[in-house]
C-alpha cells in the first residue's frame, strides 16, 4: 500500500512553498488509495508552538487535504533514541567536539585548498583519553553519522537518475550538543516505522536525500521512492524566501483566494501540463503526473490566483453565496435572479452581496455636467419600479427617439447615472432588481 507524509515543522505559518509538498504527497496517496500522514516535527521544544499545529491542521482543512493519521515526532523521542543506539553499535555514529568556529575554519581552509567542504572527521582520530578530555571540558559534543564513502545512487520521480558521491557530503549531525535529536535521524526513523513509501519534497533536500538513504539501510528499512520538486520563485525569477511572509495560507484565505483556486494552480506549476482550473479534488487527482514536472526553479505569481478565484466563485450558486447576501441583505426571493446577474462581476465570495445597496438604495450617481440635463429628462421619461426584464430596452429605445442620442453616448451616461459605474451586469438585469427609481439626488 502506498503511505505518504507530510512533515511541517510547527514553528511558523504554512506557505505557498510547503504546499506543494503537501499537496504532491496527498495527491499521490490519494490516486492510489494509500495512506496519508501528517506527521509533526516538533522535535524542537523552544521553537514548536501548539498555535502553529492548530494554525496547519486549519490550512489543510480549509485546502481540503485531510489526512488518516497524525503523528507528532515529540511522542516518539524514545524511537530516535534507539534508532541512536543502534547506530552507535554498529560503528556507524560518533561523537565530535568541534565548536562552530573550528568548523568554520576548516570549511575555509578546505575551499583555498579546492577541496569540498567536508567535515574531515577528525573526531573519529580521538584517543578515549583524548574524548574524556574534550567531555571534560565542552561537555556533550554532538552526533553524526559515518557515511560509506561511495556513491548513493537512486531513480529520482523528477530529477531522473541521480549518483552521489558521499565523499562529498559531510558525515550530518544526527543529533544536536544539548541532546535534540534532528530531522534527519527523526524522519528515517517515522519513514521506516511507517512505511512511507514515497517521499516529495523540494530540491533543496537531494543531498539530505543521500545520507538519508544509507541511513535508512543501515537500520534495515526499506527506501521510498523520491522525489525531488522545483524551487518556487517570485514572479521576476527572485528568492520567494524573502518573501514567505506574505505568502503564508492564511493570508491567501483572509484574502479571499478560493481553495480550488490554489489547489488548481498548484496541481500543475512547474510541470509540462498547462494549468487548468479544476472543479474537485478528484478532478485534481485524475490530472496528476508526478513525472510530468521538471526541476528548474519555477516562477509563482500570487496575482495569478485572483482571476482564477474569480472563476470559481462565477461557477458557484446563490446558495453558495448564501452568508455574504445575508449581510447584505438580499431578500431571499430576489436571490437567485440577483447572483444571475451579478455574479460575473465578483471577485471573491465576500463581495457577493456588494451590488445589493446600489439596487437596494440606488446608487451616488456619475454624471459628467454635460450630460446632466440628457440624463434628468431621461430619467423623468422612467416610471416607478417594479421594473421588468425589457424595461432597459424600450426605456432606452424611447430615449433614443427623443434626445437623438445613440451608442455609447446613450448607453454609458445611463449606466453610470443608474449604478455608479462604468461597468457592471447588464442593464437588462439589473433594472427588475431595482428597489427605487434612479435620481439625480
Amino acid at each position: 500500500m502506498t503511505v505518504t507524509r507530510f512533515a511541517p515543522s510547527p514553528t511558523g505559518y504554512l506557505h505557498v512553498g510547503n504546499l506543494r509538498t503537501a499537496l504532491f504527497n496527498w495527491i499521490i496517496a490519494r490516486k492510489s488509495g494509500g495512506t496519508f500522514i501528517l506527521r509533526l516535527d516538533d522535535t524542537d521544544p523552544d521553537r514548536s508552538k501548539q498555535e502553529y499545529v492548530d494554525a496547519i491542521r486549519e490550512d489543510l482543512e480549509w485546502l481540503g487535504l485531510t489526512w488518516d493519521r497524525e503523528e507528532r515526532q515529540s511522542d516518539r523521542l524514545d524511537r530516535y533514541q534507539g534508532a541512536a543506539e543502534k547506530l552507535r553499535e554498529m560503528g556507524r555514529f560518533y561523537e565530535a567536539w568541534e565548536t562552530p568556529t573550528e568548523l568554520d575554519l576548516k570549511r575555509k581552509k578546505q575551499l583555498n585548498m579546492g577541496r569540498p567542504p567536508v567535515y574531515d572527521r577528525a573526531a573519529l582520530a580521538l584517543s578515549d583519553s583524548e574524548k574524556a578530555a574534550l567531555k571534560a571540558e565542552r561537555g556533550d559534543g554532538v552526533w553524526r553519522f559515518k557515511l560509506d564513502l561511495e556513491r548513493i545512487d537512486w531513480t529520482d520521480g523528477i530529477l531522473g537518475d541521480v549518483s552521489i558521491d558521499a565523499a562529498s557530503v559531510s558525515d550530518p549531525v544526527l543529533i544536536r550538543q544539548d541532546g535534540q535529536v534532528l530531522y534527519t535521524l527523526a524522519s528515517v526513523v517515522d519513514d521506516i516505522e511507517m512505511g512511507v513509501t514515497h517521499v516529495v519534497r523540494g530540491s533543496d533536500h537531494v543531498t539530505n536525500t543521500a545520507t538519508q538513504v544509507q541511513m535508512i539501510r543501515a537500520l534495515g528499512g526499506e527506501v521510498p521512492e523520491f522525489a525531488h520538486h522545483s524551487l518556487l520563485t517570485g514572479p521576476t525569477g527572485e528568492a520567494l524566501s524573502k518573501r514567505l511572509g506574505t505568502l503564508a495560507l492564511r493570508d491567501f484565505r483572509e484574502r479571499g483566494i478560493e481553495p480550488m483556486a490554489v489547489l488548481s494552480l498548484m496541481a500543475r506549476l512547474g510541470s509540462s501540463d498547462p494549468v487548468e482550473l479544476r472543479d474537485s479534488h478528484a478532478a485534481l487527482i485524475e490530472g496528476f503526473d508526478i513525472n510530468r514536472f521538471g526541476s528548474a526553479p519555477t516562477k509563482f505569481d500570487v496575482e495569478d490566483l485572483v482571476p482564477m478565484t474569480a472563476r470559481v466563485v462565477q461557477g458557484l450558486d446563490a446558495s453558495d453565496v448564501g452568508d455574504a447576501l445575508d449581510v447584505a441583505g438580499v431578500p431571499p426571493a430576489l436571490r437567485a435572479s440577483y447572483w444571475s446577474a451579478v455574479k460575473g462581476n465578483i471577485a471573491t465570495r465576500a463581495e457577493a452581496g456588494s451590488w445589493w445597496p446600489v439596487f437596494a438604495n440606488g446608487a451616488a450617481p456619475q454624471v459628467e455636467d454635460e450630460d446632466r440635463a440628457f440624463v434628468s429628462e431621461a430619467f423623468d421619461m422612467l416610471g416607478e419600479p417594479p421594473y421588468a426584464p425589457d424595461t432597459w430596452s424600450t426605456w432606452t429605445s424611447a430615449v433614443k427617439e427623443k434626445t437623438g442620442r445613440k451608442g455609447r453616448g446613450l448607453f454609458m451616461p445611463l449606466r453610470l447615472a443608474v449604478t455608479g459605474q462604468a461597468r457592471g451586469p447588464e442593464m437588462a438585469d439589473v433594472m427588475p432588481l431595482l428597489q427605487t427609481k434612479p435620481s439625480l439626488g
